[in-house]
């Protein structure tokens, strides 16, 4: 593609409105961490010049992330089609070498130091390469997603990275790759897998709140009356008494046996503790192998964890009431009692500053610029196209959800940041490349690319 044809593209076929909704939240996300750290005795702009405050850092995250920005709509678009394997290989390679040269930083070693004391972290990074490799897959003409042999490929893609942050103890950044069945559900993924999982997910939460043997006594006694009730029918079709049948004992191995197991020897004692604290259960740590083989080494009991920063969250949120408490008046945020604030926490900030109004109004944001990617998704004609951008509205849509019901306790602590808000240069180098990636193949939405 020539220059003046790129330059052409720039200026007429790249979505101003996006590029417009990004600058704001990025401004916003500046602003409050600039809250989060701010000091009467220090000079603002003595912070910018000499970038040893987060916000400082922050600014010039920026601004590096715009020439990335520029940058990116300034290339071919077939570069990222002819690079897509290649890069979710190099991503793939970045992730593993972690775990021989890897920073650990606040239990998870998942940080690769660079120079100047940035730290990189691949985990992020390989979101955008799965997204595109992804799409790659599913574009390719021999695909046939309608196929089951289609969907456990896919699957696999998506898997492999999520299952290395998992050993990297990111259970957060792996929870994130599901958002990736956003993509493949609009191209044909069948209703009956998201039902499954949906189940399983409603199964997962009634065992933490009901004992599993009083679960498994109501889920008989279910399948029991349903046979009861429909036996002149299961006369006539006797597999459809071996499919409640069935269904019934992948609830009752699901009930007795998996969730225990994943919470006693998958998880990690903490991470057990908040999911149960969600629903107001406490966890027994005793019961956790990882803890209790922590102890066999250590010969320490490993602390039980709170949900200090939960409640610290709630009551930040809290006093912001219908208006807020003004720019820089917040209690809760001026004496530092919310952990992680500038990072995972990034949104009692604005909720204690702005109040309801201010939250909402930040809300709205998000919404119109989610709307915005679906609109630009549904007028691909290429499926590259719409598979990454429909990748790109699952990321931002999981991370926006969760991390917002983590700060009011609707969902377990598990280090997911807020899209462009939170701080971390990852995390906003990883967000400022999926969106203009998108805008770069929106530029080019004529052409149909493989």
């Amino acid at each position: 593609m020539s220059t003046s044809s790129n330059q052409n593209n720039f200026s007429k076929g790249t979505d101003l409105a996006v590029i417009i909704l990004y600058m704001i939240m990025v401004a916003i996300g500046i602003l409050c961490i600039y809250m989060v750290e701010y000091n009467p005795n220090t000079s603002w702009s003595t912070s910018f010049i000499t970038a040893k405050t987060n916000y400082s850092k922050q600014f010039y995250f920026a601004i590096f992330c715009s020439f990335i920005g520029i940058f990116i709509l300034l290339m071919d678009s077939k570069v990222f089609t002819a690079l897509a394997n290649i890069m979710y290989a190099g991503g793939i390679l970045l992730m593993l070498a972690t775990f021989v040269l890897g920073k650990n930083i606040n239990g998870s070693k998942s940080w690769i130091p660079i120079a100047g004391g940035f730290n990189l972290q691949p985990a992020e990074l390989c979101k955008i390469f799965t997204a595109l490799f992804l799409a790659k897959f599913i574009s390719k003409p021999e695909t046939d997603f309608s196929k089951l042999k289609s969907h456990l490929i896919a699957g696999g893609m998506i898997a492999l990275p999520a299952i290395l942050s998992i050993m990297q103890h990111e259970l957060g950044l792996a929870l994130v790759y599901s958002a990736f069945l956003f993509a493949m559900y609009r191209e044909g993924l069948p209703a009956a897998i998201l039902v499954i999982g949906l189940s399983f997910a409603i199964l997962v939460i009634a065992t933490l709140l009901l004992e599993p043997s009083v679960l498994a006594i109501i889920l008989s006694v279910i399948a029991a009356i349903i046979i009861l009730t429909m036996i002149k029918r299961f006369k006539r079709n006797k597999n459809t008494i071996l499919l409640v049948i069935g269904i019934w004992a992948i609830c009752f191995g699901t009930v007795r046996f998996v969730v225990p197991y994943i919470f006693n020897n998958v998880f990690e004692c903490y991470q057990s503790t908040r999911i149960y604290s969600m629903v107001g259960k406490e966890y027994d740590c005793s019961l956790n192998k990882k803890a209790s083989a922590s102890i066999a080494t250590s010969g320490k009991k490993s602390r039980k964890p709170d949900d200090y920063n939960v409640k610290q969250s709630k009551i930040a949120i809290g006093s912001g009431g219908f208006w807020g408490r003004g720019f820089l008046k917040g209690t809760q945020t001026r004496g530092k009692y919310v952990p992680a604030q500038h990072t995972d926490f990034i949104f009692t900030s604005l909720g204690e500053a702005f109040g309801f109004v201010g939250t909402a109004t930040f809300l709205g944001l998000y919404l119109f610029f989610l709307f915005r990617l679906i609109r630009i998704a549904e007028r691909q004609r290429s499926t590259f196209s719409r598979v990454y951008a429909y990748s790109v509205v699952g990321i931002f849509f999981f991370h926006i959800t969760v991390n917002i019901s983590m700060c009011i306790g609707l969902f377990p602590v598990v280090g997911i940041p807020l899209p462009l808000i939170s701080y971390g240069g990852s995390s906003l180098l990883t967000f400022t490349a999926l969106i203009f990636i998108l805008l770069r193949l929106d530029a080019d939405r004529q052409m149909v690319l493989r």
